[in-house]
């Protein structure tokens, strides 16, 4: 089968992208070196429970364009994988091809992927935090079991494989029916489940939030938190390249289909005064320093973006024992934290999905989500390519909002 393999262990990104330039897969190939369209093995079930999956539909999400463009994560999380070879995709909808003993899914299924590994899906006894649901927190990663695969799961390896392919394994525990739901919102399941899971993260104890970042986690947290609390006034922070009194950028009208009330756009001076004007807090200017802090200001801030300037931004504009949900896969930044102890801040992280405080599983809810069009997904997946044509749609997705993309896809024929 064709799959598209990541060389992790190459020691720098040779991942580049020329703006207006698409090259050809037989120049990717020799040019960028990290990532080569190969011909592999079918993957082989690792035994009963298990199923083979065509994917249908592939993400590329923004750690997968940081794992090519090799930046943007802390060296600290090498701890955590040490697969030298990965097959990305872990966003991803597929078709059952094979089972093995007794599954809950039949061939020819349509399927929704939770793409995290657990302790049981290696073979191995419980740790402490799957056995209390919190198998996003494994403390196994490095393990590899009698599954003979160490990682995160399905786009994080070569053993069960990844999305970005013709064929990938994944144990029946993390398949969902995908009766009933498009592709194109089928594969959204998985960052919707991302969102839902950082909305969820906040005990609500107020009634106005913002949003940093209009991408795909943008959106999605926006739309979970609007299902969640409908009364709840959202407001989402787009580019601080945009101008205040210009044109609304890319992702604003979005932002409001979500579910969010306005959009905030431009440098984060501009942002703060609107913040301030907005929760009738005044502006105090540091003698050091150029921008200000609100003395009040907004009860939560999602940052979806995870950058310095976005961390500083949110502190600023959160009012006293306000909430920071950071979302984004923020790296070493040099970030003033002294308003999370002068304001008694509350910062959160949270990291893809779980079984929730109700003893749901977060795809469970996201599934139900999906059977129903008042949720919005569509808007998610902007561009479709075939895999093939891998090359053109890594350069759109790298682009983002300059090329008008939300969420790029790549399409597996059948076969």
């Amino acid at each position: 089968m064709r799959a598209l393999v990541a060389d992790t262990a190459t020691p720098r990104a040779l991942f580049t992208l020329a703006a207006g330039r698409v090259r050809s897969d037989a120049a990717w190939g020799t040019r960028a070196g990290l990532l080569t369209m190969r011909d592999l093995p079918v993957p082989t079930l690792p035994g009963d429970g298990w199923a083979l999956i065509r994917p249908t539909l592939a993400g590329i999400c923004g750690s997968d364009l940081k794992l090519l463009h090799v930046t943007g994560f802390s060296p600290v999380l090498t701890a955590f994988n040490t697969n030298r070879r990965v097959v990305p995709g872990h966003e991803v909808t597929g078709v059952v091809v094979r089972t093995q003993g007794s599954t809950r899914v039949r061939e020819g299924d349509r399927v929704l992927v939770e793409p995290i590994l657990r302790c049981a899906h290696k073979g191995l006894p419980d740790c402490a935090r799957c056995r209390a649901g919190e198998y996003h927190l494994c403390e196994n990663l490095r393990a590899e079991g009698s599954l003979n695969c160490s990682g995160q799961g399905i786009g994080f390896g070569e053993r069960v494989g990844g999305g970005w392919s013709e064929g990938f394994v994944a144990h029946d525990d993390m398949l969902y029916s995908a009766d009933g739901i498009a592709d194109e919102r089928a594969v959204v399941a998985e960052p919707a489940s991302v969102a839902l899971h950082a909305a969820l993260r906040w005990g609500r104890n107020g009634d106005t939030a913002v949003v940093i970042g209009p991408g795909t986690l943008g959106l999605l947290v926006t739309m979970a938190l609007h299902r969640l609390h409908p009364d709840l006034d959202i407001t989402a922070v787009g580019p601080p390249s945009a101008s205040p009194d210009g044109p609304p950028p890319f992702g604003s009208e979005q932002s409001r289909r979500a579910g969010a009330a306005r959009m905030w756009a431009g440098p984060p001076n501009a942002v703060l005064q609107r913040a301030a004007q907005h929760t009738g807090a005044r502006l105090l200017k540091p003698r050091l320093g150029r921008l200000p802090v609100l003395d009040g200001g907004v009860d939560v801030v999602f940052d979806c973006v995870g950058s310095p300037q976005t961390l500083d931004l949110a502190m600023r504009m959160l009012r006293p024992r306000g909430t920071l949900v950071m979302v984004g896969t923020a790296g070493r930044q040099k970030v003033d934290w002294s308003l999370v102890w002068w304001r008694e801040l509350t910062v959160r992280g949270t990291v893809v999905y779980a079984t929730e405080t109700d003893g749901r599983r977060t795809f469970s809810i996201v599934r139900e989500w999906l059977t129903d069009d008042s949720y919005p997904a569509d808007m998610i997946v902007t561009h479709r390519y075939p895999l093939d044509r891998y090359a053109e749609a890594l350069e759109t997705a790298s682009l983002g909002p300059k090329s008008h993309a939300v969420r790029v896809a790549l399409e597996v024929p059948a076969g």
